[in-house]
């Protein structure tokens, strides 16, 4: 049978589809059936009535309701009629006519029933049309994005098709996530750690406000990430549509750039300035998509934006004036220490040996830590100079040195007040952004210049000419003091579950010196400060100053596809990343926050090793309670089994209950091929 009721159905070539058996749509029913043309997908609703079978257009011509979702009814007279299930316009279910000679029929394609099934014919197979995502989508890859973290949805859907002709031509990654959070938090980790940004993608309304929490992350810790968020149509702005939002003033605040993309935007550039902010400034740029632009045809002759031209040397000078000041405090030092914080992570070659001159210990912000191995680390022995992390995070070792020292050299680091330096002594402090230098109190020398350039001035000046004492002996001392400490740690045992201490000597043997580690906010946190010892060649990524729980699973998800990057771009940057193992610290409490993530680690086999320190219990908060005298209430928590969990959405799940299990647990998950978790039953008040 040949049914063809197209009323303007010109006699061309055309291809059949076969879209269903002829069992499977019974008499007086409808459904949906997708035909693929080329570089598209046409959505058809397929009908069977009175013995015969029709092809119509899947969308109303009022609303675009999906008739395909519709209904066969049929009135006392007979007559049947084809009804959009969004507002009940009825149509004819083999013609697609309206009733009362209405001029807004629906279109119709010819049909076959042949003896293998029903197939519809369409002519010939369209070319796709690029659009001005298209141009935008492309701009992102010249300018260097290599991943987006998104959910795809309803109004992002011509977005997400540009994008997805990037990932299909491999020029990017996409990982689809569960919840638009981890999608923020995946991004912000993986501007800490390469200082490119990554994008995440999702709808308007809901969607786009849930990406706000690791938006924030990434603008307080100085990490470029690129928002890309859906909008309802234009027709529709201001009064109220579903999910619309005023999208610009929600991001007003976290953003250094936040413009909407309009039919009349040159998409190129704007796409090009979105990234440059991100990058220049190290922050958050966001782009809103309206549904209805996101199709728009570009221009023939545009082309994608580049960063050729656009992009000038960072390195920047300190003034002369400056570096005397310094020099003049530091020739006379007889105890220096430096103080390195996340924003020196780029330019530690030039630290480290301004250190091995002065032969002064190098200590660390908690962001900043692992920027330089501690001193014996038991992975290849760390540097000889390395005193730890200072502050609550850190070690007695760190804080000695900073208390024992005649100046203090601070590269790259925010003087957070957990951090504590101290402002007693006299300060030297070198960063990039003019309004760091001195913002918590005045400093005796701010220099504004970049890290590495100005830590060579330094160095070139010093070279055999300065009263540093070598402090590496006592740097030696110190370590073993602490680690005495730490070993008599490992004794305590009150019966209610693994130390934290023993959970960190164990990664301390195992976790390989190019590890990258992401680490969540609890006791957890703060005992990873304490007793990790790391090699110098780790990453270490964190919450820094928001200080967000349920960070970490998600950057781990940012952090590998950092070491997927070199796939995808021919940039010899990405090398640097490629194959380093991902390790994720996390308690519980954190993990609740994104557990579900797990699946998209499962998804794309994304290589994770997660150690969870389990209490069941907020065990920071309850601490916070009782040092502020307070009733320790509601934070005890009711886990599942966390080890099952993971396994049974395809990981890997190990549960310890002692701390001789630690290290076969460790290996056994570094050694599977996916995410794995190992539950650690820990103790909250051994941290």
């Amino acid at each position: 049978m040949h049914n063809d009721n197209h009323p303007t159905q010109k006699r061309v070539p055309l291809t059949w589809n076969r879209v269903a058996s002829k069992d499977e749509l019974p008499e007086g029913r409808v459904m949906t059936v997708s035909i693929t043309r080329g570089d598209n997908v046409k959505q058809v609703c397929l009908t069977h009535h009175k013995g015969q079978y029709a092809a119509l257009d899947n969308a109303c011509p009022h609303q675009g309701g999906p008739l395909g979702e519709g209904s066969i009814e049929c009135d006392e007279n007979g007559d049947c009629y084809l009804r959009c299930p969004w507002h009940g316009w009825d149509f004819d279910p083999i013609t697609g006519k309206p009733p009362g000679g209405y001029d807004d029929g629906i279109p119709t394609y010819p049909v076959e029933v042949r003896d293998d099934g029903i197939y519809v014919g369409m002519e010939g197979t369209p070319g796709h049309k690029r659009t001005v995502t298209d141009v935008m989508a492309e701009t992102m890859v010249s300018w260097g994005v290599t991943h987006v973290f998104g959910m795809v949805g309803h109004s992002n859907l011509g977005l997400a098709d540009a994008i997805r002709r990037q990932v299909e031509g491999g020029s990017l990654g996409y990982i689809g996530i569960r919840h638009e959070g981890a999608a923020a938090f995946a991004a912000s980790a993986f501007g800490k750690l390469t200082g490119r940004p990554a994008a995440c993608l999702t709808i308007a309304g809901p969607g786009a406000t849930n990406l706000l929490t690791g938006c924030w992350d990434a603008k307080v810790d100085r990490a470029p990430l690129l928002a890309l968020t859906g909008q309802v149509d234009q027709q529709v702005f201001g009064p109220g549509a579903f999910q619309e939002l005023p999208l610009k003033d929600a991001f007003a605040s976290v953003s250094e750039f936040s413009h909407l993309c309009l039919p009349g935007s040159n998409h190129a550039e704007l796409m090009s300035l979105a990234i440059k902010n991100a990058i220049v400034k190290q922050g958050v740029a966001h782009v809103i998509f309206p549904d209805d632009v996101q199709t728009q045809p570009a221009n023939e002759d545009q082309r994608a934006g580049s960063p050729d031209g656009r992009m000038a040397d960072i390195r920047v000078s300190p003034a002369q004036s400056s570096i005397d000041a310094s020099l003049e405090l530091l020739r006379t030092s007889k105890r220096p220490v430096i103080i390195v914080g996340h924003g020196a992570r780029f330019e530690m070659d030039a630290v480290r040996a301004l250190a091995e001159e002065l032969r002064c210990p190098v200590l660390t912000t908690f962001k900043g830590k692992g920027l330089i191995g501690d001193c014996g680390a038991p992975i290849n022995g760390g540097h000889p100079l390395g005193a730890g992390v200072l502050g609550r995070s850190g070690t007695p070792i760190a804080s000695y040195f900073m208390n024992e020292s005649d100046v203090i050299l601070v590269f790259g680091a925010s003087f957070s007040n957990h951090t504590g330096i101290t402002p007693k002594k006299p300060i030297i402090q070198v960063d990039l952004d003019r309004m760091n230098l001195g913002k918590s109190h005045a400093v005796e020398v701010p220099v504004m210049g970049e890290i590495g350039m100005t830590a060579r001035f330094l160095l070139d000046s010093l070279r055999g000419g300065h009263a540093s004492v070598d402090q590496s002996a006592e740097i030696a001392e110190r370590w073993q003091i602490w680690r005495n400490e730490k070993a008599s740690r490992l004794a305590d045992d009150r019966g209610l579950g693994v130390s934290s201490v023993a959970v960190f000597e164990s990664m301390n043997r195992l976790v390989p010196e190019n590890a990258i580690i992401c680490v969540d906010v609890g006791n957890n946190t703060y005992s990873f400060g304490r007793y990790f010892e790391a090699s110098g060649r780790q990453s270490v990524l964190m919450s820094g100053y928001l200080g967000s729980i349920g960070f970490g699973y998600p950057a781990g998800l940012g952090a590998w596809a950092a070491t997927q990057a070199h796939a995808l771009s021919a940039d010899t940057f990405w090398k640097q990343f490629a194959g380093r193992p991902v390790f994720v610290v996390t308690g519980d409490g954190g993990f609740g926050q994104y557990p579900w993530e797990v699946t998209t680690a499962v998804k794309y086999q994304i290589d994770l090793t997660h150690v969870l320190l389990r209490n069941d219990e907020l065990g920071k908060i309850s601490k916070e309670q009782r040092a502020g005298r307070w009733n320790v209430w509601e934070t005890a928590l009711r886990n599942p089994n966390i080890a099952e969990f993971v396994t049974s959405c395809g990981g890997l799940g190990i549960r310890v209950n002692a701390a001789e299990e630690l290290d076969g647990a460790i290996s056994a998950a570094m050694k599977h091929r996916g995410p794995a978790t190992i539950e650690i039953l820990t103790d909250a008040a051994l941290i």
